[in-house]
């Protein structure tokens, strides 16, 4: 008990205390609050995924659903149907091996250059996957002839899909 009062006599001469105090809390609060707005990475967008999908219609059927199911969660919406067209499939990017010869033919340098694809296990290496580009969506939901609602769900779908607006339909 002896310390704790030695050490509470320590603190009350310390000059400023109030103001020190003040601005330690303040700092504290801000440092709260400011904690608020980090952003953080989100593994779950619905674009871009990790999901394997065994062809570019699962893509779309999986896309189409969720779509929904967060279109159906806006205020005024009953019901919800979505149909999103693509581009073209999945492609994909191989790694390759580049091997370079040069010859001399007739006192001419011939540099020949083969690319081929790696194989292990028969199966190419895929080095990259790149996705569909969405072409377009078509979307049909009850209560869209209001327009704030119609409003609603063209940004949602905008942001969600992350395509521009013109190539979004809304129907009633």
């Amino acid at each position: 008990m002896n310390k704790i009062n030695e050490i509470w006599n320590r603190i009350k001469q310390i000059k400023h205390l109030p103001i020190i105090t003040a601005v330690f809390i303040g700092l504290l609060i801000c440092v709260i609050y400011f904690s608020s707005f980090v952003v953080t990475k989100n593994d779950n967008n619905i674009v871009n995924t990790t999901e394997e999908y065994s062809s570019a219609s699962e893509y779309v059927d999986n896309l189409e659903n969720k779509l929904v199911n967060v279109l159906s969660k806006i205020s005024g919406v009953q019901s919800v149907n979505a149909l999103i067209t693509l581009e073209s499939g999945f492609s994909y990017k191989y790694a390759t091996e580049t091997e370079t010869r040069t010859t001399t033919s007739g006192g001419q340098d011939i540099t020949i250059t083969t690319e081929k694809v790696v194989y292990v296990d028969d199966k190419p290496v895929v080095e990259q996957e790149i996705y569909p580009v969405i072409k377009g969506v078509v979307i049909v939901a009850k209560g869209a002839e209001n327009f704030t609602v119609k409003m609603n769900i063209l940004d949602a779908t905008e942001t969600i899909l992350q395509i521009d607006r013109s190539n979004i339909t809304i129907l009633s």
